[in-house]
């Protein structure tokens, strides 16, 4: 006989029973005595703490400050707290604004009718013209001059003509006493040559260029005189050989950019022929310089009288062949000096022509203006005296 009349089956299930029943009964008192909470309220995390400092004060928060704990997301770990971001209201609708009434544009105001042009004004007595503000400031007065369809090219006047006529005659003179004497104007036209031809091309100052263009001079005289007038084309072109290439070295060692170092040849190489060309005065005879010296004084004198151009070049040459035959009668070449005064003519308007070219200066005008005129026909008075005596 089993006890409890019960078989063990249903003794089992009665016990379980009792014991559910016994757990559902049980209250909050029994379960937490003195009001006592199952575990104390939680701390929040750094992290929490300075999210709560920056929290703006008039948004609700989204999470429970109690003890029921709360995931986003599916995760064992009790460490981690989400950190909640704050929602931002939703901005308010934009207001309708009504359509505003439409007005016509004013009707615009004509456009200025553009200045004419000034009027060229001629340059001052200084050297400078009048200040412009039109077109690019930094070109040279012969290209204005070109831009508004101006000739470029201001002869030396009456003042250099003076001074060539002067030195002219003072040629002639000293070529009458002797070779020696006719050294001191000849050096005199060398040095104005080289100064002149490296300021009538821009460069300035070039101590170096001018003063290896007036040793060549010098150099060319110190041989003629050493080896005398019959070996005078010797003289001249071999002291030229040896000058240009003296100027080709020294220009290679220079440090300046290619095209300056190219122009500053040019220049150099061009200002010592014409140096060493003017002791063709020195190796003609003394006859023809006389003569040459006397046809260049008057050709400068008669070109730098105001006539018109053609009128004033015909006269020029009228007066040199004049002056030939007056030298030529003061020499005893006669009539036949005409032809050499003729020629010593043409060279000197040359002369005067290049040193006239793109706008030069005053310094231009009082070396080159007066140099040129005579360096230039230091050639035709050593050939052309040459034939006649």
């Amino acid at each position: 006989m089993r006890p409890y009349g019960l078989p063990r089956a249903a003794r089992s299930r009665c016990s379980r029973r009792s014991q559910e029943g016994e757990a559902r009964n049980m209250s909050s008192d029994q379960q937490y005595p003195y009001g006592q909470q199952p575990y104390p309220e939680q701390q929040p995390y750094p992290e929490q703490q300075q999210y709560q400092q920056y929290q703006d004060p008039y948004q609700q928060p989204v999470y429970d400050s109690g003890a029921t704990q709360t995931w986003d997301a599916e995760t064992w770990d009790t460490q981690y707290q989400p950190v909640v971001q704050p929602v931002q209201p939703a901005a308010p609708e934009a207001a309708y604004l009504p359509p505003q009434a439409a007005y016509p544009l004013p009707p615009e105001a004509p456009a200025p009718s553009p200045e004419p042009a000034a009027a060229y004004a001629p340059p001052a007595a200084d050297g400078y013209s009048a200040p412009t503000t039109l077109g690019n400031a930094r070109i040279t007065d012969a290209q204005r001059a070109r831009a508004e369809g101006r000739s470029p090219i201001i002869p030396p006047g009456m003042q250099p003509a003076g001074l060539t006529a002067a030195l002219g005659m003072l040629f002639a003179v000293c070529a009458a006493i002797g070779p020696y004497a006719l050294l001191v104007p000849l050096v005199l036209l060398q040095a104005l040559t080289a100064a002149g031809w490296f300021r009538l091309n821009g460069m300035w100052p070039a101590r170096q260029g001018i003063a290896l263009a007036f040793a060549g001079g010098l150099a060319a005289d110190a041989v003629l005189l050493s080896v005398g007038r019959e070996h005078a084309p010797a003289a001249i072109i071999g002291t030229l050989g040896v000058w240009v290439l003296l100027t080709l070295v020294l220009q290679l060692r220079s440090h300046a950019g290619a095209d300056e170092r190219m122009y500053g040849l040019m220049a150099t190489v061009t200002s010592a022929a014409l140096v060493i060309l003017a002791t063709g005065h020195l190796a003609a005879a003394e006859d023809a310089v006389v003569i040459g010296g006397i046809a260049v004084a008057v050709t400068v004198l008669a070109r730098a009288l105001p006539l018109p151009g053609v009128a004033s070049v015909v006269l020029t040459l009228l007066a040199s062949a004049g002056a030939g035959v007056a030298g030529g009668g003061l020499t005893g070449i006669g009539a036949e000096g005409a032809l050499l005064g003729l020629v010593a003519g043409v060279c000197a308007l040359v002369g005067l022509r290049v040193a006239s070219y793109d706008y030069p200066s005053r310094f231009v005008h009082l070396t080159a203006g007066v140099a040129l005129p005579l360096t230039a026909a230091a050639p035709a008075v050593y050939l052309i005296g040459r034939a006649l005596v």
